[in-house]
């Protein structure tokens, strides 16, 4: 049955009466889940017109989900449960609050499907583009093991982790992509405006030109006559190679790319080490079995080099391996990152060191990332003076030389 928009006034405890709305497959829902809120329905109504409301979606947008808004929501499920608040009523308090309307509508269907007896995990599980094969693994051991709250408060500290490793990344990248882009609107306006000028200009004159100034005409030349041409194929290149990645073959190529870069590819080893280090601490703190728990972490790595060493490793392991022993036969993983594992092995605190390597990857890629910030600002703009001088230089080589002649 599809679900309807009801009217509610409702009194609390205290003897405060609330208005307000909410979703429900019927009015006697709405009425048990107004009970389960702690208050006493006094009047609940179909909402008139509801029908009519009409909403603006744009596929992709907006219906996406943040991790962000995950991880918020995660804290306060964890909060909640740790509290005392049942299964029900968290679920019900966090549909309402969530500022995220996809997110919220996500919740309310989970909420449905436990009011019906199916398992947190499972209903959960339903919804991948919000909680993906990790969240679900960690509240099915959760559940398992009779420490939901323990493990929703692991998670939530897991995920704030990761989205704060992520923003620190994109905070750190979003000065060169400003400066960069500024640069290229530049270049193409001078192409445009500033050296069909100068074409002009030394057409009248005569004389043969330097060859920067050339080549520098010739680009404009191009720009300015074929733009309808050079537009689409731009967007074709980049529209081609974010196919092209998104295929096995072209993913391994620019994983391994990323991996080899220079300066950015120590960023991009050390945010994979500590994502494999601290999703696999996590699973394994909580319960859930070595083997299907390497196979969480292969694909939630972020990297296909990192996922197939993960999977080689996981092979290793069902054969009867220890964990460390495979580790040392990729280059993908330094050998601390091994040998913490080997002790940690030894000791029966394997969850305790992956979570020490995960520390300290987390701050080398945070120093790393500030040394980064520091020095790309000059070298940018050293960049963009050497680009626009470059520029302005080949445009005036002519009137230097004529200058000379005349002198």
């Amino acid at each position: 049955m599809a679900a309807a928009v009801f009217t509610y006034r409702a009194r609390d405890k205290s003897g405060k009466v609330h208005e307000g709305q909410l979703e429900g497959s019927s009015r006697e829902a709405v009425v048990k889940a107004l009970k389960e809120r702690g208050v006493m329905p006094l009047a609940v109504e179909a909402r008139k017109n509801a029908g009519l409301k009409t909403e603006i979606h744009i596929p992709g947008l907006s219906d996406r989900i943040k991790s962000k808004d995950v991880s918020v929501f995660s804290r306060q499920f964890a909060t909640m449960i740790n509290a005392g608040l049942s299964l029900l009523r968290s679920l019900s308090v966090l549909e309402e609050q969530t500022s995220s309307k996809p997110l919220a509508k996500i919740i309310g269907e989970v909420r449905r499907d436990v009011e019906r007896g199916v398992g947190l995990s499972s209903a959960l599980e339903k919804h991948p583009k919000a909680f993906g094969q990790l969240y679900t693994a960690m509240v099915r051991a959760g559940e398992a093991g009779g420490v939901l709250d323990d493990t929703l408060i692991r998670l939530a500290d897991a995920l704030e982790s990761a989205v704060a490793l992520r923003s620190k990344i994109r905070s750190a990248m979003a000065y060169p992509v400003v400066v960069l882009s500024m640069v290229g609107l530049v270049v193409i306006a001078m192409m445009l405006f500033v050296v069909p000028i100068f074409v002009d200009l030394y057409a009248s004159a005569g004389g043969d030109l330097p060859v920067p100034t050339k080549i520098l005409i010739g680009g404009s030349n191009i720009v300015t006559g074929y733009w309808w041409i050079v537009g689409p194929l731009s967007g074709l290149a980049v529209f081609g190679f974010r196919k092209w990645i998104n295929t096995p073959p072209g993913r391994r190529v620019w994983d391994m790319f990323k991996l080899r870069m220079p300066v950015f590819g120590g960023v991009v080893h050390k945010t994979a080490i500590s994502r494999f280090s601290s999703t696999l601490g996590v699973l394994l703190r909580t319960g859930v079995p070595i083997l299907q728990a390497m196979e969480i972490v292969r694909e939630v790595s972020g990297n296909v080099i990192v996922g197939d060493a993960v999977a080689d490793v996981a092979k290793s392991v069902k054969d009867g391996d220890s964990l460390a022993l495979p580790l040392q036969s990729h280059a993908i993983f330094p050998s601390m990152v091994v040998q913490m594992i080997a002790v940690g092995e030894e000791t029966g605190a394997v969850d305790e060191m992956l979570d020490k390597v995960a520390t300290f990857y987390d701050q080398e890629v945070n120093d790393t990332v500030d040394a980064l910030t520091s020095l790309l600002e000059p070298l940018l703009i050293a960049f963009m003076g050497i680009t626009v001088g470059g520029i302005l230089v080949a445009l005036y080589l002519p009137m230097f030389n004529l200058v000379n002649v005349v002198g």
